[in-house]
Formats: structure tokens, C-alpha cells, sequence
């Protein structure tokens, strides 16, 4: 941990955000959590307790608020905001966040039609900021019930890596460093994709033969688009992708598995994202796709996924399809 404690403002108060703003207090940080919303940091700050993590007490030295302007003095600004919302949100504290602030992203993600990077996009949003990507296999209510946990901290600045590293460090986070933002961001990101296809295997009644496959060819489409994106090749066999893509696809905690098993029982996609909530892995989809294209890489899971969820193509025709695929030797990339 930092002898010299920061000033933190996490931004956005969901889970994840109320989760990590919990691991910085423990470590010495004065916190501050911004709600979007004036009713819920109101409720937040008086009930200390957020509904999606039931029975973990926010610490009444983590000051609550919806205001901005109590922001201007934050030192490390973690933005723990739906992935929607990232753009709209930097561009929102541009004013507010002095410019040597270091900005830690903890959405994964996709920029829509673009494809940029959150990385990319928060730099153009919040100009001159240090922009580090925090991410690996962290389920929120595992980390508010201090259970320990490893993610990785990228950034092409060193030293902020290293400032977001020892911010977050303690007995419930080990983060390790990385400078392959884009290797880091990308297996965070598509690792949804991959999760969404192994809900849908399960709400079929597939087997661990099935999962297991769609993880280990879903890996190898993630490194094929990554390396061909200039990620390194080796960032794919760490925390940030098969480590996250391991506890997205088995966790019953996850969102895109839980909506992928509503669909696989016959729940059209778009219905089972608004039942379920957020489903990272449906808004990546559709970009992942036009990556791979953009890349020439071959993407078949991540095909018949946006088949499934865009183009009426039942799960049971979209394996089928998969499985009468021409024979070819494995090659992971």
C-alpha cells in the first residue's frame, strides 16, 4: 500500500463501484463514492448498505454524494460506470478532475461501432489524465466478502500502473501490471461474448464436454483477434482473459451466464437482457464481429452468437452449425 493515502472518487455506485470503493477505504484511502443518481446516493449514504451487495456495511468514513464539484480535489478517479456510460461520463468530469488525476477504468468493453478501446476513448473524452485499465476475474460480492482476488492493472504509463497497483493492493486485491492495454481490455471484453455462448449451452442441458470447448475455442478466437489488434499473444493465458473468462463462464453470479441460460431455454435474447440487467456480452457481440472482420480473423462462436441474439437463428442450428464446420487442425491462434 501507498504511505502517502490518495484521495479516491469512485464513480458510480453499482456493485463493482461500491465493492472497490470498500477495498480502497481498507487500505488507508480517504474514498469518496458519486452516484449518477441523487436519490440513490442519498439512500446509500443513510441506509449504508447497497441492495446489490445485501449485508455488506458501507464504512461511514466513505463520504456518499451525487454532487460533482465534491470531486475536484480526487487524485485517483476509479470509473466503475456501465459500459455505456463510460464516454458520457469522462466527458462529464472533464471539468471537474484536475489533469494530474489518474483515471483507473474498471468497465469491460467495447466502443459500440467504433470498436476504440475504453482506454482510447476515456483519453479522448478526459485530455492529459493517465488512463489505466483494472481488470481479471472479480466478481463484486466475492471482493466485498473479502475473498482474495487477482486482476491486473494496464496502462502505457508505468507509473500510473504502478499508482492504481499500490492503491488497490492489500490482503482482499493482489494486482499485478501490464502495459498491454489493448491485449488486457480485449480479453475483458469479448470473455462476455464467450460467457453469453456457455449460459446458452447450459440452458440447452449441454454437458462440462460443451463448456469446456466453447471456452478453450472461444480463448483462441480472443487471442486471434488480439494478436492481429498488436496484443501479445501471452496477455490471453493470464487474469484478464482466461482467468476472467473462466469465473464468467461458471459463475452463477454472472450476468451474461445467467442470461445466456434464459435463452438457451428458449427466451429471445433481447427479453433475457431486460430480465436479467446489464449483459456486457450482448453489446460486444455485434462489435467483436465487425472487428473480426475489420481483421480478417475468423470468429465462428462469436458468429453464431450474433445469429442467436440479431438474426432468429435458433442455439440448437447455431451448434449445429458449429459442429459440421470443415475439419482443420487446432491452432490456438
Amino acid at each position: 500500500m501507498l504511505d502517502n493515502k490518495l484521495n479516491v472518487a469512485v464513480l458510480g455506485s453499482g456493485a463493482w463501484g461500491t465493492a472497490l470503493a470498500w477495498v480502497l477505504h481498507k487500505n488507508g484511502h480517504k474514498v469518496t463514492l458519486w452516484s449518477f443518481f441523487a436519490e440513490e446516493a442519498e439512500r446509500l449514504d443513510k441506509t449504508r448498505e447497497n441492495p446489490l451487495l445485501e449485508g455488506i456495511k458501507i464504512p461511514e468514513e466513505i463520504t456518499v454524494t451525487s454532487d460533482p464539484q465534491a470531486l475536484k480535489k480526487t487524485e485517483l478517479a476509479v470509473l466503475a460506470v456501465p459500459s455505456f456510460a463510460v464516454g458520457s461520463t469522462a466527458h462529464a468530469f472533464d471539468p471537474i478532475l484536475p489533469t494530474d488525476c489518474v483515471v483507473c477504468n474498471v468497465a469491460k468493453g467495447l466502443c459500440g461501432d467504433s470498436g476504440m478501446t475504453f482506454s482510447e476513448l476515456i483519453r479522448e473524452k478526459l485530455p492529459k489524465r493517465s488512463v489505466v485499465t483494472l481488470s481479471g476475474p472479480s466478481l463484486a460480492e466475492e471482493v466485498a466478502l473479502n475473498m482474495p482476488t487477482a486482476v491486473v492493472a494496464a496502462s502505457a504509463d508505468e507509473k500510473a500502473a504502478k499508482l492504481v497497483q499500490d492503491a488497490f493492493c492489500g490482503d482482499v486485491l493482489r494486482v499485478y501490471v501490464s502495459r498491454d492495454e489493448t491485449g488486457v481490455q480485449l480479453g475483458g471484453a469479448v470473455k462476455n461474448v464467450i460467457a453469453l455462448c456457455a449460459g446458452i449451452s447450459d440452458g440447452l442441458g449441454m454437458g462440462d464436454n460443451t463448456k469446456a470447448a466453447l471456452i478453450t475455442r472461444g480463448m483462441a478466437e480472443i487471442t486471434r483477434l488480439g494478436v492481429a489488434m498488436g496484443a501479445c499473444a501471452e496477455t490471453f493465458s493470464g487474469l484478464s482473459c482466461l482467468g476472467d473468462l473462466a469465473v464468467t463462464c461458471m459463475s452463477m453470479r454472472s450476468r451474461n451466464h445467467r442470461a445466456g441460460i434464459l435463452i438457451g431455454k428458449g427466451m429471445p435474447a433481447a427479453e433475457a437482457v431486460r430480465e436479467v440487467g446489464t449483459v456486457e456480452g450482448y453489446y460486444a457481440a455485434r462489435t467483436t464481429l465487425m472487428l473480426a472482420k475489420k481483421y480478417g480473423v475468423e470468429m465462428p462462436i462469436t458468429e453464431a452468437l450474433c445469429g442467436i441474439c440479431f438474426e432468429g437463428v435458433s442455439p440448437k442450428s447455431a451448434i449445429a452449425q458449429l459442429m459440421s464446420r470443415p475439419k482443420k487442425q487446432e491452432n490456438l491462434l
